[in-house]
């Protein structure tokens, strides 16, 4: 069963019949080795792995069954890889919100869990945070010893608030994307609507709908583009553009820029954009 009816268009058809990826005592070899890929694809927000950079010594021990699926996910997110894709260049609010994701396969449901691994955090260390994570009794219940940690967010379940399953659309921007790719950067998806209680509407990932789509910041005004947005015909068009250098010594890239294009303008407009090194993330009708 889908999980949503949309599940298509919102991108989480890829989870939806998937059964869950658990390291069973009879496994052969390959079922052994898709557990390794499932764990890697999982905790490390499906981004590209190099050969290189593979935990042999962790994935040696699981293969040898010395290592549990739970550990072996323990060794991968307090591994200095995971810290280089997601902790040490992201801000510690997102690096919260890509644990709860990657570790619990859910979005934070208030303030409060992220109040509570900051201080965590603060206190006790980058170990002690990723600890409560696997050590939890909703990992054990939800997870065990030997299942693949999966995204439940997008699923109604027992202990699981109704939010959650907006908030996980927040994070996740389909099954092609990764982590370390989205156009958002390295900023927190979540901290506004945690810090105000309230919940966003779902958008489609990128790819999977009739239109480009993008979540916009809610602080980046539309300004006219090229001097005029009235064009010969009607239809009017709403660009966001982020990475655009502005005008200037030194050249500096804007995170988000929204402009509004009459159709006529709209193609030699996306030249314009990518001459000068932007890369274009939503096109909507205005």
């Amino acid at each position: 069963m889908a999980i949503t009816a949309a599940a298509s268009r919102l991108g989480t058809e890829a989870f939806s019949d998937a059964l869950r990826v658990e390291l069973r005592p009879t496994a052969t070899k390959e079922e052994i080795e898709a557990v390794i890929r499932a764990v890697y694809r999982q905790v490390l927000g499906n981004d590209y792995l190099m050969a290189s950079e593979r935990l042999k010594s962790a994935e040696s021990l699981l293969r040898d069954r010395n290592l549990s699926v739970r550990e072996f996910v323990r060794s991968v997110a307090k591994s200095e890889l995971y810290k280089t894709k997601f902790f040490y260049n992201s801000f510690q609010t997102r690096v919260i919100e890509l644990n709860y994701k990657h570790l619990l396969g859910r979005a934070p449901y208030d303030e409060s869990e992220v109040v509570y691994h900051l201080d965590l955090y603060e206190n006790k260390g980058y170990d002690a945070e990723i600890d409560s994570y696997i050590d939890s009794t909703e990992y054990q219940q939800n997870f065990g010893d030997n299942v693949v940690p999966y995204y439940r967010g997008f699923s109604t379940q027992t202990g699981q608030k109704t939010v959650g399953f907006n908030r996980m659309f927040r994070l996740y921007r389909g099954y092609a994307n990764s982590d370390s790719a989205q156009v958002e950067g390295t900023k927190s998806r979540l901290a506004k609507e945690l810090g105000t209680n309230s919940a966003s509407s779902i958008v489609g990932p990128s790819g999977s709908n009739e239109n480009w789509n993008f979540r916009a910041a809610d602080d980046v005004a539309p300004r006219k583009n090229m001097g005029n947005a009235v064009g010969q015909g009607d239809r009017v068009y709403r660009m966001e553009v982020t990475g655009l250098r502005g005008p200037g010594y030194p050249s500096i890239r804007r995170s988000s820029t929204v402009l509004i294009v009459p159709y006529e303008r709209l193609s030699d407009k996306m030249q314009q954009i990518q001459r000068q090194g932007g890369k274009i993330v939503s096109i909507t009708q205005a």
